[in-house]
């Protein structure tokens, strides 16, 4: 009995010395701090997390398939009312409305939006966006094979539109019946 005595006496002092430790030391105290901040961020509700940021934009629906001149993509350069982005690459044009915070307003690469970044991607330079139709005949065949990199990388990533029109050239015309019948195909390619 007097062993299991000594033995909570032991218990006590070292807990009662670890206290000492941490709150009379400025160090330990900070630590304490920052440690407490840190679990409280990883378990806390994910609804607190998206409140530190503002409120959450729902997703806006999928765009009519369409072809586009340049004209008409510059519209979607993120500044309507309903901040949707397109970017034409090589030929196609992809909504990457999904990717706003990069290519909108504000964003990294919003010399990008509503425009045909093909250029821009094979020079990575976004100053080479033109303001008028690019026929690309100019670029090296590394260039081209960066530029087909690219359109990969957005069509893996982004929703296809239509084609990026040449001036002159005519839209196609898609069904509504073509647009379900493509999405799911993807998404049975995704599974």
């Amino acid at each position: 009995m007097a062993e299991s005595s000594q033995s909570s006496q032991s218990t006590e002092d070292v807990f009662t010395s670890l206290l000492y430790e941490i709150f009379t030391s400025p160090l330990n105290l900070f630590l304490l701090v920052v440690c407490a901040v840190l679990v409280y961020k990883i378990f806390r509700p994910s609804d607190a997390y998206s409140a530190d940021f503002g409120p959450v934009e729902p997703p806006l629906p999928k765009m009519k398939r369409q072809d586009l001149t340049l004209d008409q993509l510059k519209q979607y350069n993120g500044t309507d009312e309903h901040g949707r982005v397109c970017v034409a690459v090589n030929g196609k044009i992809f909504d990457v409305t999904r990717g706003k915070k990069f290519y909108g307003p504000g964003g990294r690469y919003s010399a990008l939006a509503g425009r045909d970044a093909t250029r821009a991607l094979a020079t990575f330079s976004a100053d080479d966006v033109k303001d008028c139709y690019d026929d690309l005949s100019d670029l090296s065949s590394m260039q081209m094979d960066s530029v087909l990199e690219w359109e990969m990388q957005f069509t893996e990533k982004y929703d296809y539109i239509g084609k990026f029109l040449k001036p002159g050239e005519q839209p196609t015309e898609y069904s509504d019946e073509e647009d379900s019948t493509k999405d799911n195909n993807k998404t049975k390619k995704d599974e």
